[in-house]
């Protein structure tokens, strides 16, 4: 995994993260809602990382 990559995952995941408090926060469920999108990407994008690192 490149740094740029990981730099980017972590930028998005924390990105969610702070959509899913401001959605709590305030109370809205869509905010929430795309907050958990975000991470469940960056998890995504940094197992499908994980496994092309592995195989090189």
């Amino acid at each position: 995994m490149g740094v740029d990559d990981k730099i980017k995952n972590a930028a998005q995941d924390l990105g969610g993260k702070a959509k899913e408090a401001t959605g709590k926060a305030t109370d809205n469920e869509r905010l929430e809602a795309e907050g958990h999108g975000d991470q469940a990407e960056a998890k995504m994008k940094k197992a499908g990382e994980n496994v092309k690192d592995a195989f090189k």
